[in-house]
């Protein structure tokens, strides 16, 4: 009998799917929950060296909010 995913948390999910590579209706059920989980923005490529400089600074600033957070 196989375990109900959606009762497992995403880390329980995660830990599972990791435990046991070969269940792919696992994998399936933590890819759906991630994807849904998911934020739905999406960004244009960088069309010039100015645009390239300043994502890259966008993602310096996220980078370092995740490490003092």
């Amino acid at each position: 009998m196989k375990p109900d995913y959606s009762n497992m948390t995403k880390i329980e999910l995660r830990a599972y799917v990791i435990a046991h590579p070969d269940d792919q209706a696992a994998f399936h059920a933590f890819v759906d929950r991630f994807t849904a989980e998911a934020p739905s923005q999406t960004f244009d490529i960088p069309n010039s060296n100015a645009e390239f400089e300043e994502v890259e600074i966008l993602i310096r600033q996220k980078l370092n909010q995740l490490k003092m957070g």
